[in-house]
């Protein structure tokens, strides 16, 4: 009986001597349920955009995105067609690639036409990184104070954007 107690003992103990640490899986947007400090190119001037630019006291809706993305495309259509739900919020539209690239896309799309949306050029693909995004469109959508309310992948109907809001 006492080797089977002893044999325990020590199965228990090299188990825990050789178990590693579960890496920390948790998402920083969920860490720091913040909007991050960000620093964007601003496609309509080149100017720099950065979190200090965000209007106070309004939501701030952060949809990443790529021009070549259909689903971007159809979700950018529906937005700009639905913009009067959006009249608490800013819009950022965020992508990584190059900026010759999001200006055809802003020109196309006619952004200039809505003032709620900046969109923007993310060179070191620091939202992308933040958020940990998989696929585009990825929209994450912040209240008046700032802080994290919700996220959303894929198409999504900007009606359920817009409650996110309530």
């Amino acid at each position: 009986m006492k080797r089977y107690i002893v044999l325990l003992v020590l199965a228990f103990c090299s188990k825990a001597a050789f178990s590693q640490a579960e890496p920390d899986t948790s998402l920083l947007y969920i860490k720091f349920p913040i909007v991050p400090s960000f620093r964007l190119i601003n496609v309509a001037d080149s100017s720099i955009f950065t979190k200090n630019d965000l209007k106070k006291k309004k939501f701030t809706i952060i949809m990443m995105f790529s021009p070549d993305c259909e689903h971007c495309q159809e979700e950018t259509k529906h937005l700009t067609a639905s913009i009067d739900l959006f009249k608490k919020a800013q819009i950022i539209m965020a992508s990584p690639l190059d900026y010759g690239y999001i200006k055809k896309f802003y020109e196309e799309y006619k952004i200039a036409d809505y003032p709620t949306i900046t969109m923007g050029r993310d060179p070191a693909y620091f939202l992308g990184t933040f958020y940990k995004v998989r696929s585009f469109p990825s929209i994450f959508v912040y209240d008046k104070k700032g802080k994290y309310i919700t996220s959303f992948t894929g198409s999504t109907p900007v009606e359920e954007i817009a409650a996110s809001m309530k």
